[in-house]
């Protein structure tokens, strides 16, 4: 059996002087939400390089939301199993 599930992700960026902040947000196919957040700041003897800045808080805010899909994920797992799951680091 073959199923083929697609999850869109949308990210945002803002900048305000030396810092960036990120969001996103994904649906997932059981039509729950999660959002996540991250930032970055430059430091001021960096060049500015708005990419940068955009790189570090994207993959911060990444970071955020796949610890909420890992949750997500171990809290049905302890639901189904009638236990507690660890997840490996």
């Amino acid at each position: 059996m073959q199923t083929l599930v697609g999850w869109h992700i949308e990210m945002e960026f803002r900048e305000e002087g030396d810092r960036t902040e990120a969001a996103a947000m994904v649906r997932l196919g059981d039509g729950t939400e999660y959002r996540a957040h991250g930032h970055a700041n430059r430091h001021r003897s960096d060049p500015p390089q708005l990419r940068v800045g955009e790189e570090i808080a994207g993959a911060r805010t990444l970071m955020d939301l796949a610890s909420k899909l890992l949750q997500k994920a171990h809290t049905e797992i302890d639901e189904a199993a009638g236990r507690t799951s660890h997840a490996l680091r």
